[in-house]
């Protein structure tokens, strides 16, 4: 294995580039051919209507900030809700909204959609995604994507989360093989398993909201056409397009697309 980036280190790194405390929507920076579908890694085919979230004032979205290097979750997302194997396969759509992130290229409207029975806020998870999407790192650092958070009407892809028994249905409707584990996209769904969202990945030493990080920009980064990597070489940042939850192979975890130099972080691609 490679030298690996001190957890505290990462804490700090973190803290600097993606802020726990969840601010407004205003607040925030900026402002899909779809691939088949990818295990690990849009609706999904005979999902029930999602139900609908009622929206709340932009006062009342503003949690307060947390401590500069803090490693716990965000708000409303308790490290450890209790996590059902299974539930009903419908989901209710957080009503939150944005602004588009990003400076150019092509605009996805994207709707974040929670299973009906977990314990988990759609709001709070809706901002989350939002900040995370806007991250300088992220995928609107070349300038070639932007995004925007909807809480009604059309969207590109939804990101649903959902517990480890409806993830199995849903990937497994379109042939892969998630093992209540896993994560994956199909069509122009995001599908999160709730247990990586609460738990994180023991390959993944830093806080588990910088792992969510990692979901997200792998997830959506197939959403936009990236295909899986693998390591770039011993000691280097692992490639968010990389499946990390099945070993580092040298490199050391890493959440974002871009270094902060801006340069694209990649490795050779896998079959």
């Amino acid at each position: 294995m490679g030298k690996r980036v001190p957890a505290r280190r990462r804490r700090r790194l973190y803290a600097r580039a993606l802020p726990l405390g969840l601010g407004l929507t205003a607040l925030l920076v900026g402002g899909v051919a779809a691939l088949a579908g990818r295990p690990e890694s849009g609706p999904t085919p005979g999902a029930a209507a999602p139900g609908e979230e009622k929206p709340r004032s932009a006062a009342a979205r503003t949690p307060p900030p947390s401590p500069a290097g803090s490693a716990g979750p965000s708000p409303g997302t308790p490290s450890r809700i209790p996590i059902p194997p299974d539930g009903p396969g419908t989901f209710t759509t957080a009503r939150s909204a944005g602004s588009p992130v990003g400076s150019g290229g092509t605009l996805r409207r994207y709707k974040v959609q929670v299973e009906r029975g977990i314990d988990l806020s759609g709001r709070e998870a809706a901002v989350e995604i939002e900040t995370i999407l806007a991250h300088p790192r992220g995928w609107t650092s070349e300038g070639r994507h932007s995004f925007q958070l909807v809480g009604s009407g059309p969207s590109d892809f939804e990101v649903k989360i959902a517990t480890p028994g409806t993830v199995d249905r849903i990937c497994g409707a379109a042939g892969l093989r998630t093992r209540g584990e896993v994560n994956c996209t199909v069509g122009r769904t995001v599908v999160v398993n709730l247990k990586r969202w609460v738990l994180g990945s023991d390959q993944f030493d830093g806080p588990v909201t910088e792992y969510r990080a990692l979901i997200i920009n792998h997830e959506v980064g197939h959403r936009i056409g990236r295909g899986h990597v693998t390591c770039g070489g011993a000691g280097k940042p692992a490639p968010a397009m990389m499946q990390q939850i099945k070993g580092l192979r040298g490199c050391h975890a890493n959440a974002w697309p871009y270094a902060e130099d801006g340069t694209y972080i990649t490795g050779p691609a896998v079959p």
